[in-house]
């Protein structure tokens, strides 16, 4: 067998259904949907969640809670992943780090929690420090700045 041969099972592929298209086809005029009705017309049917008429459920069950539209959400990366990660000298940022794959999305905030140990001498540029992280990246002899 050649890639040129190579074809579909017989029956595999039929054409699709051509409603509308005149009385001779066999689906013209009402096109397969009746005669009358809601279900005739463009748009017609029930919606998600109707349940015959009966209260639908999201109406039934209460609200709860808010979102804050003010929360910023951040990016979190270990001291103990920039240990595993990066070399001694090397320069932390948002587009090193994403290049290393420790931070997902291009415009994600970062930032650097203290758990883990670090040993390397690291130059750490972030959007935010927790205390533990900041003074960890300072006694290995690096520097952690808030971009």
């Amino acid at each position: 067998m050649k890639l040129h041969e190579l074809q579909p099972a017989a029956g595999a592929k039929r054409a699709p259904k051509r409603v509308g298209r005149g009385t001779g086809s066999g689906h013209g005029k009402t096109a397969g949907r009746g005669s009358k009705g809601q279900l005739s017309r463009s748009g017609g049917g029930k919606g998600p969640g109707f349940e015959g008429g009966q209260t639908p459920l999201y109406r039934q069950l209460p609200k709860r809670g808010f979102t804050n539209k003010y929360k910023v959400e951040y990016a979190v990366v270990n001291v103990s992943d920039l240990e595993r990660v990066f070399e001694a000298g090397d320069e932390v940022d948002r587009d090193a780090l994403r290049e290393k794959g420790l931070v997902k999305g291009h415009d994600a905030l970062v930032k650097v929690l203290g758990d883990g140990e670090l040993t390397k001498s690291l130059t750490v540029r972030a959007d935010k420090f927790s205390e533990s992280a900041m003074s960890k990246i300072k006694a290995a002899g690096g520097s952690a700045e808030v971009v």
